[in-house]
C-alpha cells in the first residue's frame, strides 16, 4: 500500500496545530489537578480533532485507510458524521478503513475525539490527543495486508532470511504472483519470484512465502547496525497491483543460563529505562527528537532501552534500528487490578490480547527489538487467575512471534506482599469526586510504593529474597523466557543454585548502584544485564527523584513540581555526572570524569532520593559562589586519582568503585583530575574551566539546515567569553523565532510554574532549550533575550 504522511491541516478544538501534537501540555497546570503530582499537575480534557480532506472520484475502486500510531486515549474515530472505530489504549498503533464510507469526488471529514478527561489514569505524564504520527494508506482492493510483511532471520552464516506475504482482496479465479527484492542501497542483491493461486486458498486471502540466501550480507549489531530493504511486489500478469517495502536487519537471538547472544556473541546490556514524553514538546512524537534521544543515549554509552511502561513509538524504534540500540518493548503497566481508578485496568481484560498483538505486529520486523515485555509491577501473577492471565501474554506474543524472548518487569517484592494482602499499589476504588481531600489523596497512586521505597532505600534490592517470596514468584517467573527484577538484585547471586535453569536480568534498578550491579553482570552467565531507572529524566512523578534544597518528602511533592527528576539525562539532553559514571563503570570512558555537587546553596540541606545517587553535573563554573564547600566526585578506572585546582593540589585518593570524593572551596578557574595506574603512571586527565569574561546569551542550533517540514533543536544557555556554561547566574529569558513555529522552549529545572508553550522561561544551570519547526523553505531566526544581552541564529530551511 501507498503510505503517505497525513499529519497537516488539523484542527484541535477549533485550533489549528501540527500533528504530532499533545494537547495536555497547553493546558494550565493547578494545584487541585485531578492527576495530581503523577500527571505533574496537568488537568485532562476531550479533544475533538478534525481534518478536511478530498477524497478522488478515482479512488472509488480503492483500498483507503488512516493509521493513528498512537492517541490519548479512548480514541473515537468518525468520518463525516459516522463513528468507524475506537481504541482505549493510548499506546498502539490501529488502522481504520476509510473506503466504504467515503465521498467521492469531494472533501470529507475526519474526526478523532480523545476523552482523556478522567484522571488519574497513569502513574507518570501521558499527553492528550493524536501524539503520534498519522498516515494514509491508498491501494488497489487487491493488495498487501497492512503489517503484512514479516521477515526472519533464519541463519547467519551464510545468511538466509525467510519473507512470509500476506494478501488481501484476492480472487479465487486468478492466479498472482509476488517478487521479492532485496536492496542493499540502490543495488539489488537478491530476488525471488513466489506463484500464488488464489484458489488453494479458498478465501480472499492468502500468503507468498519464501526464503532467500544472501552469503554476502553484513549483519546487524549495536557495532554494526546494517540495514536492508525488502521490496515486495504483488502482480497479476504483468499488471503491479501493490508495492510494500520494509526496512530489516539480518540477526538472529539466541539465550540461555550462559549469557544472551546476537548473532552468536555474547551480549551484555547496558540498558535505561524510558518514558515516552519529548520534555518540552510534552508526549508529541517528532522523528526527531526520537532519534536525538536514542543518539545521545547511545553516546553516553548505553546499548539497550526498555520502554517503560508501554510500546515504544514507531519512531523510537526506526532510531534504534539505525544507531544499533536494542530495545526491551513493553506493553502495560497494569493488568486487570488498577493502580489508578481510570487507568488501562478497566479496559485490559477486552484489550489486552488486541493491544499485545498489535505491538508485535509492528515490532516483528525492528531487529532493534530484543525483549518483549508483559508488564511492570504487576503482583497478579501471586494468585491463580494472574498465572493463567500471564501465561496466555507469553502464549500469545509465541504464536505472533517465536524469534524474541517474554519477559516481565517484576517487583518480586511487590508480588510477595500482594500474596500477603498487603497489596501496594492502590486500585483506584476510592470515589475521587467526594471531597477534595479523598481527591488529592488518590491522585498519585505510586504513592504507597514510593514512601516505601524511599524508606527501605536500596535494602529493596533484597525484598525478594526469602524463600515465601520465591516460592510465590517461582511458578510464574518459571514461564517466562527470561526474568527481569525490579530492584531485586539481592536475588542474582542466588539464582545458580536456587534455579539453574532460569536466566535473569536487572529490568529497573538505581542508578548509583551501577558499579555493584555490574560487577555482578560480569560475574554470572546467567546475569543477562542491567537497565536503570532511568536514562532520560521525564514529566510527571514529580520529584521522585530530585535532589531538593526546599524540603519536603522526596517523592508526590507538591505543585509546582513538574518533573520526576530521576533521569542521568535531564529533559533537554544534557548528561549528569551520574551518566558519565555509568560510562566509566561500562568501560566506555577512559578518562576520568569529574562531577560537582551545585555550590550555589551554602549551608544548606539537600533532600535527597533514593532513585538519584548524586545531583552533581559537569561543571566548575559557579559565578558568585567563591569559598562556598561542594563536594567534587571524580570517577575513572584507575588505581588512584590526583585533583588540582588551580595547579594546586588538593588531594589524592584511592579510587573505590571507580569514584572518589573530594571536599573542596569553590575558587573559579580549572579543575584537574589525574588518574593513576596501579604502577603509578598516568593514565588520563580531565579538566573542567569556569566561565570568563562578560556573559552572554548564546544561540546555538544542533542543525544550521533543516528539511521543511522537520523540526530543530537549539540549545540556549549563558556563556561566558570562553565559550563556557555559566552554571550559577540564571536569567530570565524570552525567546522569539521569525520564519517558522515555536514549538516548545524551556529548561530542565523540575519545579517551575513556567510554561513551555510561552516563549518565556528562565534558564537552569545555565541552559535553556528551544524546539521549532520549519514550514516551509526560507530561513529562520531564533532570538533569546535576557536582561542583560541577547543572541540569534539563523536557519536554513530546504
Amino acid at each position: 500500500m501507498k503510505k503517505a504522511a497525513f499529519t497537516e491541516n488539523w484542527t484541535c478544538n477549533g485550533t489549528s496545530v501540527i500533528v504530532p501534537h499533545d494537547a495536555m501540555i497547553h493546558e494550565k497546570r493547578t494545584a487541585d489537578a485531578a492527576g495530581g503530582s503523577a500527571h505533574g499537575y496537568f488537568p485532562g480534557g476531550i479533544y475533538t480533532y478534525e481534518k478536511k480532506f478530498f477524497i478522488s472520484a478515482e479512488w472509488k475502486e480503492k483500498y483507503l485507510a488512516v493509521e493513528f500510531e498512537g492517541v490519548y486515549k479512548n480514541a473515537e474515530v468518525f468520518l463525516n458524521g459516522k463513528k468507524l472505530y475506537e481504541r482505549p489504549y493510548g499506546y498502539v498503533p490501529f488502522l481504520v478503513r476509510l473506503d466504504e464510507n467515503a465521498n467521492y469526488g469531494e472533501k470529507n471529514l475526519l474526526t478523532v475525539i480523545a476523552d482523556n478527561s478522567k484522571l488519574p489514569n497513569s502513574r507518570w505524564y501521558t499527553g492528550s490527543g493524536i501524539y503520534r504520527p498519522v498516515n494514509l494508506y491508498l491501494s488497489e482492493r487487491t493488495h498487501i495486508s497492512y503489517q503484512g510483511v514479516k521477515i526472519t532471520t533464519l541463519s547467519c552464516k551464510p545468511a538466509k532470511i525467510r519473507i512470509e506475504g500476506k494478501l488481501e482482496g484476492i480472487d479465487s479465479a486468478k492466479e498472482y504472483g509476488v517478487r521479492m527484492q532485496i536492496q542493499d542501497g540502490e543495488t539489488t542483491i537478491a530476488e525471488k519470484f513466489v506463484k500464488v493461486n488464489a484458489a488453494q486458498s479458498g478465501n480472499e486471502k492468502a500468503t507468498a512465502v519464501a526464503e532467500i540466501e544472501l552469503p554476502e550480507a553484513r549483519l546487524w549489531d549495536e557495532e554494526s547496525p546494517n540495514l536492508y530493504l525488502a521490496k515486495i511486489i504483488l502482480e497479476e500478469g504483468e499488471k503491479i497491483l501493490d508495492t510494500a517495502e520494509e526496512r530489516f536487519g539480518i540477526r538472529k537471538l539466541s539465550w540461555s543460563t550462559k549469557g544472551f547472544f546476537v548473532n552468536g556473541k555474547a551480549t551484555l546490556l547496558r540498558g535505561g529505562c524510558v518514558h515516552h514524553d519529548n520534555g518540552i514538546l510534552g508526549a508529541a512524537s517528532w522523528e526527531k527528537s526520537e532519534r536525538r534521544r536514542v543518539k545521545i543515549m547511545k553516546e553516553a554509552g548505553f546499548n539497550a532501552i526498555r520502554s517503560s511502561h508501554n510500546p515504544a513509538s514507531e519512531a523510537m524504534l526506526r532510531a534504534c534500528d539505525e544507531l544499533g540500540m536494542y530495545v526491551m518493548d513493553e506493553t502495560f503497566d497494569t493488568w486487570y487490578n488498577r493502580k489508578n481508578k481510570y487507568d488501562y485496568g478497566c479496559d485490559f481484560e477486552a484489550w489486552w490480547e488486541a493491544d499485545t498483538t498489535a505491538m508485535v505486529e509492528r515490532d516483528y520486523n525492528h531487529p532493534s527489538v530484543i525483549l518483549y515485555s508483559i508488564g511492570n509491577e504487576v503482583a497478579e501473577p501471586c494468585e491463580k487467575k494472574g498465572l493463567q492471565v500471564g501465561s496466555a501474554m507469553i502464549e500469545c506474543i509465541h504464536s505472533h512471534d517465536h524469534t524474541r524472548p517474554v519477559t516481565c518487569g517484576t517487583n518480586l517484592m511487590v508480588m510477595g506482599r500482594a500474596a500477603k494482602g498487603q497489596g501496594i499499589y492502590q486500585d483506584g476504588e476510592t470515589n475521587t469526586t467526594s471531597s477534595s481531600k479523598e481527591q488529592k489523596k488518590e491522585s498519585n497512586n505510586s504513592l504507597a510504593f514510593n514512601i516505601m521505597a524511599s524508606f527501605i532505600g536500596s535494602g529493596m534490592n533484597k525484598g525478594g529474597n526469602s524463600k515465601k517470596v520465591d516460592a510465590i514468584s517461582s511458578p510464574f517467573l518459571d514461564r517466562l523466557d527470561i526474568a527481569g527484577y525490579n530492584y531485586g538484585s539481592g536475588r542474582y547471586p542466588l539464582e545458580g543454585k536456587a534455579h539453574p535453569e532460569r536466566i535473569v536480568f536487572g529490568s529497573e534498578t538505581f542508578p548509583q548502584d551501577i558499579w555493584k550491579n555490574w560487577k555482578m553482570v560480569k560475574k554470572y552467565p546467567y546475569l543477562i544485564g542491567d537497565f536503570m531507572w532511568t536514562a532520560w529524566d521525564y514529566l510527571g512523578e514529580a520529584g521522585i527523584g530530585a535532589w531538593s534544597y526546599t524540603g519536603g518528602m522526596p517523592f508526590n511533592r507538591p505543585y509546582p513540581w513538574l518533573l520526576g527528576g530521576a533521569g542521568v539525562i535531564d529533559i533537554l539532553g544534557n548528561p549528569d555526572a551520574s551518566c558519565r559514571y555509568a560510562a566509566v563503570v561500562w568501560e566506555k570512558n577512559s578518562k576520568p570524569v569529574i562531577g560537582v555537587r551545585p555550590a550555589n546553596h551554602p549551608g544548606v540541606r539537600v533532600s535527597k532520593s533514593v532513585w538519584r545517587g548524586t545531583n552533581a553535573i559537569e561543571s566548575w563554573s559557579w559565578s558568585g559562589c567563591e569559598g562556598n564547600k561542594t563536594i567534587v566526585e571524580v570517577y575513572g578506572n584507575g588505581a588512584t586519582v590526583k585533583l588540582y585546582l588551580n595547579n594546586k593540589l588538593i588531594g589524592k585518593k584511592k579510587l573505590k568503585q571507580c569514584k572518589a570524593l573530594f571536599s573542596v572551596k569553590y575558587k573559579s578557574g580549572s579543575l584537574c583530575a589525574i588518574q593513576y595506574d596501579a604502577q603509578g603512571k598516568e593514565i588520563g586527565r580531565s579538566r573542567l574551566l569556569s566561565a570568563e569574561g562578560e556573559k552572554r546569551i548564546s544561540v546555538c542550533p544542533e542543525e544550521k539546515q533543516v528539511k521543511a517540514g522537520d523540526i530543530v533543536y537549539v540549545d540556549i544557555s549563558v556563556k561566558g567569553a570562553n565559550g563556557i556554561v555559566e552554571s550559577a547566574a540564571d536569567e530570565q529569558l524570552n525567546c522569539r523565532v521569525k520564519g517558522g513555529v515555536l514549538l516548545g522552549f524551556g529548561s530542565a529545572d523540575p519545579c517551575t510554574t513556567e510554561a513551555y508553550d510561552t516563549g518565556k522561561f528562565k534558564t537552569y544551570y545555565g541552559r535553556a532549550q528551544a524546539v521549532v519547526y520549519a514550514p516551509e523553505t526560507g530561513t529562520i531566526r531564533v532570538e533569546a533575550e535576557g536582561e542583560h544581552s541577547r543572541g540569534e541564529a539563523v536557519i536554513e530551511v530546504v
